[in-house]
């Protein structure tokens, strides 16, 4: 009877849950877009790349793809949803690492795999990108993406920056 009752304490509190932001729908104002990409870059940095497949599969350009983005947003609540808070269970846990991470890594690889920031650029002649990756690709342009898909998320993004020597933006 104990456990019948904490199963269903345990239901009640995930129904209860607050949903997950969407980076499609995010709010049109820069600062708020900013930091749901400052909070998705922090966590990509201590959880999703810290997995080779998911590292392997982030193209330098995802900040470009609103579809990658949306991807890695609810998978970042879902690994919180898993991890924190009251509802977090190993089972939410097992589910996040056999299902969930696995299947946004596959979508990622087959809908952007071979896409990298040149392919993003107009103009013919720029030189190709030869050095190796930052930590987070695009970091430095966050606010640029963030007032982008705020204020104008119907037209074209902005061009990426050059990828520099030692992995770094200019």
């Amino acid at each position: 009877m104990a456990r019948l009752s904490e199963t269903v304490a345990s239901v009640a509190t995930r129904r209860n849950a607050s949903p997950a932001p969407t980076w499609l729908l995010a709010p049109e104002t820069p600062d708020d877009t900013a930091n749901l990409l400052d909070d998705l870059t922090a966590w990509l940095g201590a959880i999703y790349l810290r997995y080779p497949d998911g590292l392997a599969a982030l193209p330098d350009c995802w900040l470009w793809h609103p579809d990658v983005v949306e991807e890695l947003v609810w998978l970042m609540h879902a690994w919180s949803a898993a991890y924190q808070g009251p509802a977090a269970s190993v089972a939410l846990a097992g589910d996040w690492h056999d299902r969930q991470r696995p299947g946004v890594v596959r979508r990622i690889r087959a809908n952007h795999g071979s896409c990298s920031i040149e392919r993003h650029r107009d103009g013919p002649g720029r030189p190709p990108i030869t050095t190796g990756r930052p930590d987070i690709p695009g970091r430095d342009q966050i606010s640029e993406i963030a007032a982008w898909w705020a204020t104008a998320r119907d037209y074209a993004p902005p061009e990426p920056a050059e990828l520099v020597s030692e992995g770094a933006w200019t």
